[in-house]
């Protein structure tokens, strides 16, 4: 750390100290840091465990005897080879060696695409001392692939053990690469299991295995997927339970869990997330798809903050929460299989939303993001035809940055605004002093472009930049929310503000609890509201606030209403998967070809998703085997409702 150059940042309401790795790298030997001494301090001074010991282990396991007694229609011994044969295609190979050669090659390449990788060093020092004391659980956000290896490079680069990382099983088949990343630590899970009860007791005792020996921290994302919307994602709760079951069982005293918050300023695969959003299916892994993309180190993509969060200590976090004794009752059940209980499946979700919560406080929102809050609010044409004003974009992002700094966000002011737009110039560009909207080039071709295709390239670039509004919208969707509410009449402000954070749920991350509470403190906070015998009042200099954050959520609204309106129209009333994504995309598109809506977020697959994930929860949609049925009179009520947030 001495020899670093020190991060701070006077704009920060947070006493900490972030270091920029990559400053000594551009000043030394790249080769000598890849071979330096390593001498990491592993759990409770333990040995590594080769990946030899653990398969025997695991294939040892009474959990896995059990199942595999209990499998029919072959024998013990191909039922066991099975086994052996699930776990070599899964489990990583940990070599110091190749960790070595993706230090060297990682050098090379980081210091290619950003001008900094920051780090928050006073909880990387925490992070060393719960890695003595507990088997280590890390828990980072998923924004881009290379969230994949920045969290060992830094792990190497100060002496901290190397985590075993959970990564979808494409990554396996890609040649060479593939073994480079099981060799470097990582382990590969099929992405679609279903009911194959023995993958799933492999793969549960393989991860648990780990935790319980505690040799190496494990790595993976709760939120499942890569975001590609760039906002948190619901968690999936399958590994979350694998892992906290050895300290549900009492195998282990406690189990640490660290979430880590990765921020960009520019994310490598930004294109790629909007060409998928629009239902461009996303292009296989593979080794020569990788050398392809080799372009991407010409560009510059500025700087990456991880930010290793506070440790959790799930023991804390559990007291008063749930009765192990559950586990205790049958004298063999602690290494039997067992469906969880209510109780512990609503304590899982709670923790994984917690996590997810504490990922989002700890990023780092860049004035970029500020500023797409602002172009997104702007019609469609100032930004392709008029022309955004220059000097009223950076005096409104002043202003958000105020706002923000009040709502105690961490902010990255490092760059001004006009190298925001320079590190931007394939979604914006600055002519004239006023800012345009970049669309996507058509090739050329004979036939003139349809309005469909017209509306497509400009909803790609309208993705790109909702996806760097979205790392900011956790700071602002509470009162957000709370803005819209007060729309309607006071008496049911707590009723509507209660039914929006309900309806959103899937779109974004509410962990149980005093929501509505704290978007009121956040407006009182910065003066929007004032709350006099449990009535909120607007203040008379409130309005300006309360228009910016009804507006950020006015996309979403719009989006969700689209949905309803396909779903009324559906005829049947019975639709499956394939049928639900361009029915409401059409209708999207047809919508904003006629003036209708202008809302282009209308057409992200993601939102839709997330809209049918919403009536279901609300019961105006049910899901039968292979189809989904619709109340429509359920549908019609929900966007009448929702309407009332225009009036």
């Amino acid at each position: 750390v001495t020899e670093s150059v020190l991060y701070s940042r006077p704009d920060w309401n947070h006493d900490e100290e972030f270091v920029d790795i990559l400053e000594d790298r551009r000043h030394s030997s790249d080769l000598g840091h890849a071979l330096r001494t390593f001498n990491p301090q592993p759990y409770q001074g333990g040995q590594p465990c080769s990946a030899a010991e653990l398969t025997k282990t695991v294939l040892e396991s009474q959990h896995l005897c059990y199942v595999i007694a209990l499998e029919t229609g072959s024998s013990i011994e191909e039922v066991t080879e099975e086994a052996r044969r699930t776990l070599d295609e899964m489990s990583q190979n940990l070599q110091l060696g190749f960790i070595r050669l993706m230090s060297f090659t990682l050098t090379k390449v980081f210091k290619k695409l950003f001008s900094s990788i920051f780090v928050n060093m006073d909880t990387l020092s925490t992070l060393q001392q719960s890695i003595q004391q507990t088997p280590v659980i890390l828990m980072p956000n998923h924004r881009s692939y290379v969230d994949f290896l920045v969290i060992s490079y830094i792990m190497f680069s100060y002496d901290l053990p190397i985590p075993v990382i959970a990564a979808g099983i494409p990554l396996a088949g890609m040649k060479m690469v593939g073994e480079i990343l099981r060799r470097s630590g990582a382990f590969f899970i099929r992405r679609a299991i279903g009911s194959d009860k023995l993958y799933w007791a492999v793969l549960s005792e393989y991860v648990k295995t780990i935790v319980r020996k505690g040799h190496a921290p494990l790595e993976f994302y709760v939120e499942g997927l890569r975001s590609r919307t760039l906002k948190s994602i619901t968690p999936k709760l399958g590994m979350m339970h694998m892992v906290l079951e050895p300290y549900l069982k009492g195998q282990v005293f406690d189990i640490t869990l660290v979430p880590v918050s990765i921020s960009y300023d520019r994310v490598l695969e930004e294109s790629l997330l909007s060409h998928e959003l629009l239902g461009v299916p996303k292009p296989k892994e593979s080794t020569t798809g990788l050398l392809k993309a080799s372009s991407v180190l010409q560009d510059s993509y500025g700087a990456m903050h991880v930010n290793f969060g506070h440790p959790l200590s799930v023991r804390e976090l559990l007291k008063g929460k749930i009765n192990r004794c559950q586990y205790n009752f049958v004298p063999r059940s602690k290494d039997l299989p067992q469906k969880p209980s209510a109780e512990v499946q609503a304590c899982v979700s709670w923790l994984a939303h917690v996590v997810v919560g504490t990922q989002e406080q700890g990023s780092v929102i860049s004035p970029w993001s500020l500023m797409t809050c602002l172009l997104l609010q702007a019609p469609i044409t100032v930004l392709t035809v008029e022309g955004f004003p220059w000097h009223q974009l950076t005096e409104k992002t002043l202003w958000l940055k105020r706002l923000v700094l009040n709502y105690g966000v961490r902010l990255n002011w490092s760059d001004v605004m006009s190298s925001s737009l320079t590190l931007h110039r394939s979604v914006v560009q600055r002519k004239a002093d006023r800012v345009y909207l970049v669309r996507e080039k058509n090739e050329p071709r004979r036939r003139p472009v349809s309005e469909e295709a017209s509306v497509t390239a400009t909803a790609k670039s309208v993705l790109m930049l909702a996806a760097y509004r979205n790392q900011s919208m956790h700071v602002f969707v509470r009162p957000a929310l709370l803005a819209v509410a007060l729309n309607i009449t006071r008496n049911e402000l707590f009723a509507f503000f209660c039914f929006l954070q309900s309806l959103f749920s899937y779109e974004f991350i509410f962990i149980p609890g005093m929501q509505f509470e704290d978007a009121c403190l956040l407006l009182k906070k910065c003066g929007a509201i004032r709350i006099n015998s449990d009535e909120v009042i607007v203040s008379d200099s409130g309005q300006e606030i309360l228009s910016f954050h009804q507006s950020l959520i006015q996309p979403f609204i719009d989006s969700y209403q689209v949905t309803f309106s396909s779903l009324s129209e559906q005829e049947p009333d019975v639709f499956t998967d394939k049928q639900f994504l361009p029915a409401v995309r059409n209708l999207a598109t047809r919508l904003l070809l006629s003036g209708e809506i202008h809302t282009y977020e209308a057409l992200s697959s993601d939102t839709q998703k997330n809209s049918l994930s919403a009536l279901q929860r609300l019961e105006a949609v049910r899901k039968l085997r292979a189809e989904y049925k619709v109340d429509k009179a359920a549908v019609k009520h929900l966007a009448d409702r929702l309407c009332k947030s225009h009036q």
